[in-house]
């Protein structure tokens, strides 16, 4: 029976003696729940975890694009997209989309994270030639222009990551984990590049089609698991690797709840973890928001629920609301001087 270990992150000053520290982080635990497809196996001591699983928990992460994995970094979502579900063709035309990454940017973005094709359910596929020309000089005009800040090329696809790349982008952000283009591993590799590694079940255009899981926190886990295995066998090592458990990419509303409620589960990979979950549908579907714009509360509500798990990148639309939410929760946390 294969097993699986979910730490119980704390984040209480009244840490025990014994207690690990999680991933390096802000978190530690000093209990770990023991899950099984038969369900869980009970708690079990920190201290009695094997070896292995123990070094894959509470080991350091190392810095990600030049951000720290021990504190939490926001990055800032930039579509330049005629059809993304929360600002599509609000940023197209390349003014308007360096104004946008330079206000995130004052706002405490850590990360831009700039996409030419929209990943929303249904969403058809964008020609490489299209995604290139939406995403490419956008990044080249940020960078002629002297922003400095780490930039993420949200694609599927191995022509637009090395050519991304190649005018400045650090990090490559897939939705499909590695598997929508065979081409894509090599880029990463060749390119020394770090890459998010995101689960998705189906493609944007089939994914809200009626996802199933056995179980869906150790479905997606063990999926997870895979791509980090087949990116480490293409050449990239697991330092460079983030993963992100896709909210709301083929999981129905109690599917993205589960998620969240074991987030702490994926800290066993042994990677840095980015959550995503700006604006998603199922938070205007539970808060009572139907109009994405308006969901930036349920965002920062689950971005805090994400810290308190030790979650380390968080992207998101709303920079301002989150940022300034992260610092209130870090003070209390861990303390504020002026």
């Amino acid at each position: 029976m294969t097993m699986y270990y979910r730490p119980i992150a704390e984040t209480d000053a009244a840490r025990p003696p014994g207690a690990l520290t999680l991933a390096g982080g802000w978190c530690w635990f000093d209990r770990v729940e023991v899950l099984s497809r038969e369900g869980s196996q009970g708690l079990i001591a920190a201290s009695d975890l094997p070896g292995e699983v123990q070094e894959r928990l509470t080991a350091p992460r190392p810095a990600l694009a030049g951000l720290a994995m021990d504190r939490p970094q926001v990055m800032g979502i930039l579509n330049v997209t005629p059809d993304s579900f929360s600002d599509g063709g609000r940023f197209l035309a390349p003014e308007a989309a360096l104004a946008r990454a330079r206000k995130m940017q004052a706002e405490g973005m850590a990360i831009l994270d700039i996409g030419g094709e929209s990943t929303r359910p249904g969403a058809p596929e964008v020609s490489p030639a299209e995604e290139l020309a939406r995403t490419g000089p956008v990044i080249a005009a940020l960078r002629d222009g002297g922003f400095a800040l780490p930039v993420s090329i949200d694609t599927r696809k191995g022509a637009v990551a090395a050519v991304a790349l190649q005018v400045g982008a650090n990090l490559v952000n897939d939705v499909s984990g590695l598997e929508f283009d065979p081409a894509l591993a090599g880029v990463v590799a060749d390119a020394g590049a770090p890459v998010c590694l995101m689960h998705s079940q189906g493609t944007p255009a089939t994914m809200h089609l009626d996802p199933r899981y056995g179980d869906v926190l150790l479905d997606v886990y063990d999926a997870l698991a895979a791509r980090v295995a087949a990116a480490e066998a293409a050449g990239i090592p697991r330092a460079r690797i983030c993963i992100d458990p896709g909210i709301g990419f083929g999981k129905t509303l109690q599917h993205n709840l589960t998620l969240l409620r074991g987030l702490s589960l994926f800290h066993g990979l042994g990677c840095p973890i980015l959550l995503g979950v700006s604006r998603k549908r199922f938070i205007g579907s539970i808060g009572g928001a139907e109009r994405a714009e308006d969901r930036a509360p349920g965002t920062l509500a689950l971005t805090l629920a994400g810290l308190a798990q030790g979650a380390q990148i968080h992207r998101v639309h709303d920079v301002a609301e989150v940022t300034q939410g992260i610092r209130l929760w870090q003070a209390l946390q861990m303390g504020y001087s002026e």
